[in-house]
This record gives structure tokens, C-alpha cells and sequence, in this order.
């Protein structure tokens, strides 16, 4: 039976990539540090689960494909604490952000077509891709500029006859960086002159440091009809199980196209649709509080990190990610080595290996992508364990 090249030619998580490794080791007994997966360990707040408690609907139905009009309106209402202004039509709710991409991207592009982005990029963003048919086309940046976009040329050199798009998302997964008004101003220029859309994955929105005034392009008034923002909870809230999203856009015609595959799977979870509404209502000082503490988490990786001889940093404006170059020449294979050959006291850590955030996978080969969302105590735990692995590694490579 024949399987069909394009999911042939799908790659598998970067992310994911060393969970069997992982998984072999704690069946012997180790307990294994995430920094792989952006899964917070931060609390979901208690509203959630109150909400859940008093949803009482007798028949568990289809709700509207579009989204509940409650959630759409609250959303729309969220929107408007950072001067994002879309109605609540504007909105449709979807499974995660995740299908906010992936309806982007089968609107958007026939197959063959291309999609510019900034790299590293976040690795779903190449999965979703290529289960569409679609190319990612990058444009490069670096972790000796804090990955900020160089200028507008840098962009532009990607555009062909086939681009359709420009998708980053703001803050960076994985970088962690957060773009200027002028760098966004930047993809604006290029994506109004070049009739290109843009695809703005806002999820980490509010995670933003050091006083650092987030914009959103939506400020951005002459690609208002351009954009399409896309949107989560999960990592604001701590609730990457629910799966609940949404994509924006004022522009008509897409709205259209945004309905007809909205009512292709019917509806999203009725239970979480209304769950989600008690996580809007929430004080903005909660979020404020939870972004406090990724800062310290951050402060701490970053403090650690550069005393390891031979690591290569920068310091993240904004998310729970960063990329750090290693002194080793395979960083994959570093990766696997310290969850099948190494620990202390029966504990090791996982990364994520870089190059799979790449198109060009030799510009990651020897970096990692980790996460700081957990517990300082735990990162101090887990980056000991890279600092001592990288010692042994080395001597014996």
C-alpha cells in the first residue's frame, strides 16, 4: 500500500525527536529533565478548573464551527488590552494555534508554493508545511545579533514568483526574540510592496522582559488587510492540554475561506470553548506575575550558561526559549548521548537538538534549543548535568 510523499516527506518534531531516548531512560530508573518542550510547570489557574466544574449542558452537541460567540467576543475584548482591535466576526476559535497555522497555510498556498521566514524557526511551523505541500524559504539571522532581523533586504531576498507569505512569530519560539517596531515595519514594507500576507503567531505576546514594550504589526495600519494574527492560551495560562486558539483577519475574502474549513471539522470542543472563558476573565495581573517569574528563570539560565566554558549565548527579550551554540560538532548526538550514557545521581536532561529549527540544518548542528519553564531548582539541576556531560562528552570525542 502506497503512502503518499508528502507525509513521506514530512520530518518528525525537533522537539519530539529524542522522546524514545528519553522514554528508555526513565524505564531504567532516571528521572529526565525537560528543556525540550515548552510545557510550563507553572500552576493552570483555578478559574479553569471551575469552569470545567460548572459546565452543566445536558447533551455534550456541536457547537457553532466558527466558536462560540462568548469565547470570540472575549477574545476580541483580550485583543483590545494590546491595542489589537478585531470584532468578535473577525474570529474564529480553533484546536490550538496549530490549526490557525495550518488553516493559514492550506488558504494561502497551492502546492509548490512558498512561505518566508526568519531562521531558526519554530520546527511545527516545517511540519505543517509540508503536510500542506508547501516551502518554507528562510532568511537568515544570528545568534550574534540576538536573531533581530538585519534589514529589509535580508527579506527580501527570498521573495519569488511563488511566495505567498511572511510567518514568524513574536515573541520567538525558539529564539526568544522580540522585534523592534522598525524590524516589523520591515516584513510591513516587504509584504505591501511584494502583495504578500503575513502571519503573525502572537502566542507568547504578554512574555516580553526587561521593561521591553511589546508591538504587535497589527499597529501597522496599510497591512491591516494583509494579516492574519494567530493566537493561543496555552502557554499564557498554562493549559497547553486544552487546545484552544484562534485566527483573525480583516480581511473578507479570507474570512470566507477561513469558514469553510472551520465547518470541514464541524466544531471545536464544546467543553473547552467554555472553559476558556473563565481564562479570559482573569486579571491581567496574573499573566503579569507569571511573566516575573520566567524572567527570573531566565536570568538564572543565562547566568549559568555563560560560565560554561565553550557555550555561546545571548540574552532572550522575551518567551521561555533560546538557542545555545555548544562546543561539541554534533549536538544531536550530544543530546542522545546524555539521556543514554550519562546522568548524575540518576538524573539526566533533554534538549531539543537545533538543527532541526533550520532549513539549512548545518547552521544548528552543534546548537541546542532549550526551554526555562520550569523550576529554577530544576534548571540549576539540569544545567549541571549539561555542564558536567559536556566535559566527558569532549574527552572521549
Amino acid at each position: 500500500m502506497l503512502i503518499s510523499n508528502r507525509i513521506k516527506n514530512t520530518k518528525i518534531s525537533a522537539i519530539r525527536k529524542l522522546t524514545p531516548f528519553a522514554k528508555e531512560a526513565k524505564q531504567k530508573g532516571l528521572k529526565v529533565y525537560h528543556m525540550n518542550i515548552g510545557q510550563p510547570d507553572v500552576a493552570t489557574p483555578k478559574e479553569y478548573f471551575e469552569g470545567l466544574k460548572s459546565y452543566d449542558k445536558k447533551v455534550l452537541g456541536y457547537e457553532s464551527s466558527e466558536g462560540i460567540d462568548e469565547l470570540r467576543s472575549a477574545f476580541s475584548d483580550f485583543l483590545k488590552k494590546n491595542n489589537i482591535y478585531y470584532s468578535p466576526e473577525e474570529i474564529y476559535i480553533t484546536n490550538g494555534g496549530s490549526e490557525a497555522l495550518l488553516f493559514s497555510f492550506l488558504i494561502m498556498c497551492d502546492e509548490g508554493d512558498e512561505i518566508l521566514v526568519p531562521e531558526p524557526y519554530y520546527s511545527n511551523y516545517n511540519t505543517i508545511a509540508s503536510s500542506c505541500g508547501v516551502k518554507l524559504v528562510p532568511f537568515k539571522t544570528s545568534i550574534d545579533d540576538g536573531f533581530h532581523i538585519k534589514n529589509k533586504e535580508s527579506i527580501e531576498l527570498g521573495v519569488t514568483a511563488k511566495t505567498r507569505a511572511i510567518l514568524y512569530s513574536n515573541p520567538s519560539n525558539p529564539t526568544g526574540v522580540v522585534y523592534s517596531i522598525n524590524e516589523l515595519q520591515m516584513i510591513a514594507d516587504v509584504a505591501y510592496e511584494k502583495e504578500l500576507y503575513i502571519i503573525s503567531d502572537e502566542v507568547y505576546r504578554e512574555l516580553v522582559y526587561d521593561g521591553i514594550k511589546y508591538e504587535s504589526i497589527f499597529s501597522i495600519e496599510k497591512i491591516r488587510e494583509n494579516l492574519v494574527l494567530v493566537d493561543s492560551l496555552s502557554k499564557r495560562y498554562s493549559v497547553c492540554g486544552s487546545r484552544v486558539g484562534m485566527i483573525a483577519t480583516k480581511n473578507k475574502n479570507l474570512r470566507e475561506e477561513i469558514v469553510k474549513l472551520c465547518q470541514s471539522r464541524l466544531s471545536t470542543s464544546s467543553v473547552e470553548q467554555y472553559t476558556a472563558l473563565s481564562l479570559l476573565k482573569i486579571p491581567m495581573s496574573y499573566i503579569e506575575s507569571v511573566r516575573d517569574l520566567y524572567q527570573e528563570r531566565r536570568n538564572e539560565v543565562c547566568r549559568i550558561l555563560e560560565k560554561i566554558e565553550g557555550v555561546k549565548i545571548y540574552k532572550p527579550e522575551g518567551a521561555f526559549y533560546l538557542i545555545a551554540s555548544l562546543p561539541v560538532d554534533d549536538a544531536e548526538d550530544f543530546c542522545k548521548w546524555l539521556l543514554t550514557d550519562f546522568s548524575i545521581n540518576n538524573e539526566t536532561v533533554m534538549f531539543a537538538p537545533a538543527e532541526g529549527f533550520y532549513i539549512d540544518r548545518e547552521l544548528g548542528k552543534s546548537q541546542i534549543r532549550l526551554s526555562y519553564c520550569i523550576s529554577v531548582e530544576d534548571l540549576e539541576k539540569a544545567l549541571h548535568i549539561l555542564e558536567e556531560g559536556l566535559k566527558v562528552y569532549n574527552s572521549k570525542n
